[in-house]
């Protein structure tokens, strides 16, 4: 008589889903009798997988409306236990129908790195499909040795059952009913695993996708603190994130995007922090959008979730630090991470988010202070320099005591506004020449550019030089701006007070001023007010706008999320 090598024929039969005591090794004593004997067995077998096929058939005409006989339906049920429903797009029970189906729906054979491997385990057929280069290679050697040890009487009785909980030694495998669902498994990287004669088809976890190292990010460089980086693997995202935030709290929600692109989108909050009305809001956002594909990832998403329309500032912060990350939400805020991407959003954002910068709160507090205000004056003189420059030289009565010097001794060949828009279009052609440009070759072209519109333009008398000492102090201000597209949009801002001035002087200035700040104070992130704590006035805000507080100082968290638990400092237990 066979011996069961794995116990798992009894523990089926038993309902139990305990440990397994035995060990791999197989007694060879009854099976190395005659060959005899195994034949007949095998022949058992096959006859055994063929009545649970038929069976199986019975039951999934029985479920799509199909008049199955009485011995049919008393057949036994699916390999997870459950009783027979009707399923949509079920999974055919023969290996060449899935393999046909395979064709027509995923590309199989069409595809190179599409791979169905198939194989025998006892006296049954399995096949693994994978994309050749997302799964892991060694995971699934590893899993196909230990299959190659099962007998027929551990693949006897409900073989889904039998891989799942017993025979593949893997920390991650789900069940699944459909093919559309086992298809998306693999095109996202797992290995679908198909067994013959079973309505329900595997899914390994064993994902081996393309990713750099955590480096520190070129945009949020500090002096003294981490250098690592989010990345565009998601789940090493989340793993950067909860390193810094062991709260059994923290939750990870996951969620695909787009029809056919299918991305991955995790929302991250503290359950006991975060409002939950906030959490709803974004989550609902997120899974109503209809695209057929977000291939750039969190950009696409922020358009679709924040309705902007030609709003050129940003209501969402962008971070690739993960101690930012973590630092707001221990706030209250949430925080959106897409794969294929390492910059994740921040909600709500107010437009002072998007002045903080690390490095402050990687010095003493007066130092972070300091440089805090030193942000401050450079991104205020990105903005008001050039136009109260430009506002003195139209009118000369407006200089103060003393400054008499201001304005250009000789204006020049062309117009001053037109000096302006050309030095200004010129350095944006530079920003992104630079991008563009190979390493060896940067510092080449930053010569290139020192020499040309530096020196011969000033020579041959197209610009002058105050205009290019002035507004090279306004993009040296620009760049000092933490956050990219705030400092993009404050350099229209800036076109748009330079065009007031041109037309209007004084009036105009004001009165563009004036509608600019009107601006800002009705926009309003995810019902949050993009100026608090300005608008609406807030001082325990203000105060941690203008200043970098010490740590024991900040004893509550700040009113603008909302957040169920308000305390910084939980008293002692």
């Amino acid at each position: 008589m066979e011996e069961d090598a794995f116990g798992i024929k009894k523990l089926l039969r038993d309902g139990n889903k305990g440990p397994i005591q035995a060990s791999f090794s197989r007694k060879r004593s009854a099976s190395d009798q005659g060959g005899g004997e195994q034949r007949a067995n095998a022949e058992d077998h096959s006859a055994a997988a063929d009545v649970r096929r038929s069976e199986s058939t019975g039951q999934q005409k029985q479920a799509s409306g199909g008049k199955g006989d009485k011995q049919g339906q008393k057949g036994k049920g699916p390999s997870n236990g459950d009783e027979s429903k009707p399923v949509d797009d079920p999974i055919p029970l023969s290996m060449q129908e899935v393999k046909d189906m395979l064709e027509e729906r995923s590309g199989l054979g069409t595809s190179f790195d599409l791979v169905l491997r198939e194989m025998v385990f006892g006296s049954i057929r399995v096949g693994f499909y994978y994309v050749n280069g997302l799964a892991k290679d060694q995971v699934l050697t590893m899993v196909l040795d230990r299959l190659s040890y099962a007998d027929h009487a551990a693949m006897e009785q409900n073989p889904a059952e039998s891989l799942k909980e017993y025979l593949i030694p893997h920390i991650q495998v789900s069940p699944y009913q459909t093919m559309k669902e086992v298809i998306g498994q693999v095109m996202a990287g797992a290995t679908g695993v198909f067994i013959e004669g079973e309505k329900t088809a595997l899914a390994i976890d064993a994902k081996n996708f393309p990713v750099r190292s955590t480096e520190e990010p070129d945009l949020e460089r500090v002096v003294r603190g981490s250098r690592d980086g989010f990345v565009e693997t998601l789940m090493t995202n989340v793993a950067l994130v909860r390193r810094r935030v062991r709260d059994p709290k923290l939750r990870a929600e996951i969620m695909q995007v787009g029809k056919r692109t299918s991305t991955d989108i995790c929302i991250g909050y503290i359950e006991d922090i975060a409002n939950p009305k906030l959490v709803e809001a974004i989550r609902d956002k997120v899974k109503s959008v209809e695209l057929d594909g977000i291939p750039l990832a969190e950009k696409q998403l922020e358009e679709a979730i924040v309705a902007k329309g030609w709003n050129p500032y940003p209501l969402v912060r962008y971070t690739e630090r993960p101690d930012v990350a973590a630092a707001h939400l221990l706030e209250g805020h949430v925080i959106l991470m897409s794969d294929t991407s390492p910059s994740v959003m921040i909600m709500p954002s107010t437009f002072f988010h998007h002045l903080q910068h690390a490095e402050e709160y990687r010095q003493l507090p007066i130092i972070g202070s300091y440089l805090r205000w030193v942000r401050f004056l450079g991104i205020l003189a990105s903005l008001f320099l050039l136009p109260l420059w430009y506002l003195m030289v139209l009118e000369p009565g407006l200089k103060p005591t003393g400054l008499e010097f201001i304005g250009p001794q000789h204006p020049g060949q062309i117009p001053v506004l037109i000096q302006f828009l050309l030095a200004e279009l010129g350095i944006d052609l530079m920003r992104m020449a630079s991008v563009h440009t190979p390493t060896p070759l940067s510092v080449a072209m930053g010569l290139v550019a020192a020499i040309l519109i530096g020196d011969i333009a000033v020579k041959t008398g197209l610009f002058t030089n105050e205009i290019i000492f002035y507004i090279s102090i306004a993009t040296i201000g620009m760049f000092a701006t933490p956050s990219y597209e705030l400092s993009l949009a404050n350099r229209i801002v800036r076109l748009i007070l330079l065009f007031s001035v041109a037309l209007f002087k004084v009036p105009g200035l004001v009165i563009a001023t004036t509608v600019w700040l009107m601006f800002l104070s009705l926009q309003r992130s995810h019902t949050a007010p993009y100026m608090w704590p300005f608008l609406p006035f807030n001082a325990m805000g203000l105060m941690n706008i203008l200043f970098r507080l010490p740590v024991l100082k900040n004893k509550t968290r700040l009113s603008i999320t909302r957040s169920k638990d308000g305390t910084r400092q939980p008293a002692p237990e």
